[in-house]
């Protein structure tokens, strides 16, 4: 079975690039941690596929360059290959967070950062995977289950199918709406991400094939 290792930064701050598309609710719980000194990190840049996505005003607020790259009339690969130039050219980077961005990576992109992308997804995969946002939490209460969460995974070149990091559990209350059910489950994505750094920082990281395990270092 292919193993893989990833070695924590120790040296200096953990560089973080960030790839959204909608609110970015969850970058403000990371931004909050990094100024409290929590979390020993600094966010690079935010890059965005929409021009007028929160995400982007919230970098802006903070003082992080924010970046719109405006994917009218490439392919995913072509569109993928200048963001790919972008972090390049401020590396280096040791990690690429996907929060809430509504594109699907090319080959090309995770081969390029390779156990480097986490996403957070709003259910617990393998459950309701493929789905964005709101409908994600709507076919959950449709659905009736009892337990939902969020998981943060590596990004492979399919859709929310790479090995699991972490995964935090909510309970549905029989009153949950899509809204309320997401307000939830956003709060522990935001200590799923911050959990997911520390580790990036401080622990090594060994995946082989699905299972991933954390390890103390030295």
């Amino acid at each position: 079975m292919e193993s893989n290792v990833i070695y924590p930064v120790k040296d200096r701050p953990l560089r973080i690039a960030v790839l959204g598309s909608t609110r970015g609710t969850d970058l403000q719980a990371i931004i909050d941690s990094i100024k409290s000194g929590e979390l020993y990190a600094e966010i690079v840049c935010v890059i965005s596929d929409r021009r007028n996505a929160y995400i982007l005003e919230r970098a802006r607020m903070n003082g992080i360059e924010a970046i719109f790259i405006d994917p009218k009339g490439l392919s995913r690969e072509e569109y993928d290959k200048i963001i790919v130039g972008e972090l390049e050219k401020r590396g280096p980077i040791d990690l690429v967070l996907l929060i809430g961005y509504m594109r699907i990576l090319s080959k090309f992109f995770v081969d390029r950062f390779r156990w480097r992308i986490l996403n957070i997804h709003p259910s617990l995969l393998p459950a309701f995977s493929g789905g964005m946002d709101l409908e994600v939490h709507k076919a959950i209460l449709d659905y009736g289950v009892k337990v939902t969460g969020c998981t943060l995974h590596f990004v492979d070149e399919g859709v929310d199918t790479g090995p699991i990091l972490i995964q935090k559990v909510v309970e549905v209350s029989d009153d949950d709406t899509p809204l309320t059910l997401k307000a939830k489950v956003q709060e522990k994505e935001q200590e799923a991400l911050i959990e997911a750094i520390k580790i990036f920082q401080e622990r090594i990281i060994r995946i082989e094939g699905r299972r991933v395990k954390i390890l103390n270092y030295g």
